[in-house]
């Protein structure tokens, strides 16, 4: 049986109960760090290039310097060693600034079986509730003293956003710009349909994240018969799309079945997106 697995790069895989994190380490005290989460089928990291790349642009914007790439994907082998493959996994790597006061990066990587949450949600889809985050779509990237697009371990506005959705009942939140453009979900991307285009929000435009599994699934979009763009939308518009989706690394691509209370059409293309993904359904 598949269990949770942690390994420190310097250290390899320890027992999982093992301390990891001094109590200074700036991870903790201030969110100052980074991480990427992958999806881990029949034992391998699926996007582990592209997961680095982008962990790399984060370092660069934060100044964080990161050991060889070399080093990092010895740790995510180490961690994912024997993992069965009949499992599919979480692999996360996470990079902290350290020690308050100085010293090196702490670098480690967990693995973890997927949730069936995860699971079931792939299957039946979710419900979506728009949220306010406050700034006008554009806004962030104006910004020059901000890092944007990044995946940052101070992780307080995404949790506080899914304890929201808890409480009103609903599965997922869609954040929405003081000007109305939707933007992205806590923990995901937005990819609706128009017509037989596949569609998603504009990174660098906008400063969300810039998703691995959404710029894959756009860049192979044409199997499946549809064309890829970058598009602003506001929530009246995902109401009168052919499909609304959300994506991420772990969960792959879920179909949107309620947004804001309104019952949204199935979707044909979903079956045939989910299996150019390649994610297994339950």
């Amino acid at each position: 049986m598949a269990t949770s697995r942690i390994g420190v790069l310097g250290r390899g895989r320890l027992p999982i109960g093992e301390p990891v994190l001094r109590g200074d380490d700036l991870g903790v005290l201030r969110g100052d760090g980074l991480f990427e989460t992958m999806h881990l089928r029949d034992g391998r990291a699926w996007l582990r290039q592209e997961h680095l790349a982008r962990l790399r642009v984060g370092a660069a914007a934060v100044e964080l310097t990161l050991p060889a790439d070399a080093a990092l994907v010895e740790l995510l082998d180490e961690v994912a060693d024997g993992w069965p493959t009949e499992v599919e996994g979480a692999l996360r790597l996470i990079c902290t600034r350290g020690p308050e006061g100085g010293g090196p990066p702490t670098v480690y990587a967990t693995l973890s079986a997927v949730s069936p949450t995860a699971r079931q949600a792939r299957r039946d889809g979710v419900s979506v509730a728009t949220l306010s985050l406050g700034v006008p779509a554009e806004a962030r990237p104006e910004l020059d003293w901000l890092p944007v697009g990044i995946k940052s371990t101070s992780y307080g506005a995404s949790t506080a956003a899914r304890r929201w959705a808890a409480r009103v009942g609903v599965d997922d939140v869609l954040w929405v710009s003081s000007d109305g453009y939707a933007l992205e979900g806590p923990t995901a991307n937005l990819v609706w349909l128009a017509g037989k285009t596949l569609c998603t929000v504009p990174a660098a435009r906008t400063g969300i994240l810039p998703g691995t599994t959404v710029a894959w699934l756009l860049a192979h979009c044409g199997q499946v018969g549809c064309t890829a763009a970058e598009r602003m939308v506001t929530p009246a518009d995902l109401r009168e799309a052919d499909g609304v989706w959300l994506t991420s690394s772990v969960r792959g691509l879920v179909a949107v079945h309620t947004l804001d209370g309104v019952p949204l059409p199935v979707s044909p293309r979903t079956g045939p997106l989910q299996d150019l993904l390649g994610f297994p359904l339950p």
